[in-house]
């Protein structure tokens, strides 16, 4: 079996919306988790510090765009999205549409 592949991002909490996502967090709705879960994310955390979100998420699945296209396209997920969107604010550096930008992997230690 390969290796997971590792993803990491960060995005900035409007500092106004950081209770509302905490809150939220607190009980992600089952059917986005499990539409996660059929994407072949796994090991999934969200971590705050100051004003910036910071992601990690492994993918174990064979075909990376087709399950984040799955994952977009899910109903539940798109609403949960209208909940957690006005709580973020993409970086400078995100690209037009773009919300969550990645990391580059700089280290690795299994």
């Amino acid at each position: 079996m390969p290796a997971p592949r590792r993803v990491a991002s960060v995005i900035r909490l409007r500092p106004e919306h950081a209770e509302t996502y905490r809150m939220l967090h607190r009980a992600v709705p089952q059917p986005v988790l499990d539409t996660l879960s059929r994407a072949h994310v796994t090991n999934y955390s969200i971590f705050l510090r100051e004003d910036t979100l910071f992601a990690y998420y492994e993918y174990t699945g064979e075909d990376y765009d087709a399950d984040m296209a799955a994952i977009a396209d899910d109903p539940q997920t798109r609403h949960w999205w209208t909940l957690t969107d006005p709580c973020q604010q993409p970086l400078d550096s995100a690209r037009s549409g773009e919300r969550w930008v990645t990391g580059e992997e700089l280290f690795h230690l299994d």
